[in-house]
């Protein structure tokens, strides 16, 4: 981190005069090329729960504060109560091609003094994973807490035993930061949390290499990619 040394010759960080507070992220619609971010609504509770129930069975729930939900009217309990929390503010990942939400995830511990933003409570269905949605989603989150809201740091917490998101959080560009042991109890058990995060400074590049990998010629005729994200990015030793 850059420092400069104060009247008593200690190093402090840089200084940063002219910051003001950000604003709260406004629930407004997000608009990508495959997909569109919606605010949570009651309305996309029906959808979503048909979304998540084609997963053959709960384990996409293991690691989420919430579910598996048994039926529909349990989740949309859960949607009800979801759409009009400030924070998380959650968002609906809608299909383009079909007008349907099939995922959701949150923007969180939203700390506007220090402008430090967190994306959280992703929960994508089996519709959903896999897909150039699911990474575009992602990247249309981190955009708008960066470009248009003037974020510095954006934030990915998550169980630290679970390797599928360690490993989304790497692939998206978030260094890994380190454990915080015994930082959560959820679902009656203990939770070590892994920290990773994008700051400002790195954000040109990590948007540059989004913004390749979505690109009409990185997928060819069957939809498949060319190149990875890792490949544009290029390696990163301090992922997780």
């Amino acid at each position: 981190m850059p420092s400069t040394l104060n009247q008593y010759q200690q190093p402090v960080g840089e200084p940063m005069p002219h910051w003001t507070a950000r604003v709260h992220p406004p629930r407004s619609p997000i608009e990508g090329q495959y997909c569109r971010l919606e605010p949570l609504e009651l309305r996309h509770a029906a959808d979503l729960f048909k979304a998540y129930s084609q997963a053959p069975d709960g384990r996409d729930w293991t690691y989420m504060p919430v579910g598996p939900f048994d039926n529909a009217a349990s989740y949309r309990d859960y949607v009800e109560r979801a759409a009009v929390s400030p924070d998380p503010q959650h968002y609906a990942v809608i299909d383009l091609k079909t007008g349907t939400a099939i995922g959701t995830l949150a923007l969180m511990r939203i700390d506007r003094a220090n402008g430090v933003i967190e994306v959280g409570s992703v929960a994508f269905s089996p519709l959903l994973k896999r897909t150039p949605i699911s990474t575009e989603a992602q990247y249309l989150l981190m955009k708008h807490a960066f470009d248009e809201l003037g974020y510095r740091r954006y934030e990915w917490k998550c169980d630290a035993l679970n390797a599928p998101s360690r490993q989304a959080a790497a692939r998206l560009g978030f260094q890994f930061e380190g454990i915080f042991r015994q930082a959560v109890l959820y679902k009656g058990r203990t939770r070590d949390t892994a920290w990773f995060s994008i700051i400002d400074k790195e954000w040109p590049a990590v948007c540059a290499a989004f913004e390749q990998w979505l690109a009409p010629e990185n997928f060819d005729g069957q939809g498949q990619q060319r190149k990875s994200l890792t490949e544009i990015r290029g390696p990163n030793p301090t992922a997780g």
